[in-house]
């Protein structure tokens, strides 16, 4: 009796160690579709006004306010429709030229996300906009998953003044505290690991951080900020979440106010 329940458990363990291993096979092939949701925030190309042409794919998104001489790229979350931001740009921060590129899928944009290809759109974006723009400035502005894409660019790229909503210390960071019972950070493979490269930026730093925030939640953007080398401007938002951030009335006044301080 003693020998078939050992048997009947030792069923039971190779059943469970089979399913999770399954899972994290599972994890691991379908991370992409739960890091990045370009399906909630398609468009239509007729109502794009930018575009950028790379080897392998065109991206489309729109500018508020062109013609300024000083300029900002704005990045924004994984299922942010980045049009959407045009008219607050155009309202409260009339003195930029703001790009508003949809990454690949996402939009009207071609392609497919990675973070290998979001990094190098972005850099083909800031040294297009650059040529744009001889003698401006150039901020970004990074939110959510855009922050890690916002703190790259800053640490390749001559970056004005910075401006992080919402970010995190590496994805894989965060994705291991939503999922601790699996192996995440080995899994995964678009890791965007903004702890590592922050410190190669110097400049202004902004940083927006929701209270509230289930998504990333505020000690992974505390973690971050210890590798800044500079005196960070943070803006708390203690009762905003992840997502209705930008709804509270302080959000917008705080990023004019950095950026237009610093193009002063």
């Amino acid at each position: 009796m003693a020998d078939r329940a050992r048997r009947v458990l030792a069923w039971f363990v190779v059943l469970a160690l089979v399913a999770y291993f399954g899972l994290c096979a599972l994890l691991y092939l379908q991370q992409h579709r739960l890091i990045y949701y370009p399906q909630f925030t398609q468009t239509d190309r007729a109502r794009t006004t930018f575009s950028l042409a790379r080897p392998d794919a065109v991206l489309r998104g729109g500018v508020a306010t062109p013609g300024r001489a000083d300029a900002v790229l704005y990045f924004g979350g994984n299922a942010e429709r980045v049009e959407a931001n045009r008219e607050p740009f155009a309202h409260w921060l009339p003195s930029h030229s703001v790009y508003l590129l949809a990454y690949r899928g996402y939009g009207a944009s071609d392609g497919e996300p990675s973070e290998a290809v979001l990094f190098a759109d972005a850099l083909a974006l800031y040294d297009d906009v650059a040529r744009r723009h001889p003698g401006g400035r150039i901020a970004v502005v990074g939110r959510s998953l855009g922050s890690g894409v916002a703190t790259y660019v800053a640490s390749q790229r001559d970056v004005a003044a910075l401006v992080l909503v919402t970010p995190f210390d590496s994805l894989a960071a965060v994705a291991q505290s939503h999922y601790p019972v699996f192996p995440v950070r080995w899994l995964l493979t678009d890791r965007y690991d903004s702890a590592a490269r922050l410190p190669g930026y110097r400049g202004p730093l902004l940083v927006l951080r929701a209270g509230r925030d289930a998504v990333v939640p505020p000690p992974h953007t505390d973690r971050l900020l210890t590798t800044y080398g500079g005196q960070a401007q943070i803006v708390d938002f203690p009762r905003a979440s992840h997502d209705d951030l930008s709804a509270d009335a302080a959000y917008w006044p705080a990023i004019r106010n950095f950026l237009q301080r610093d193009a002063d």
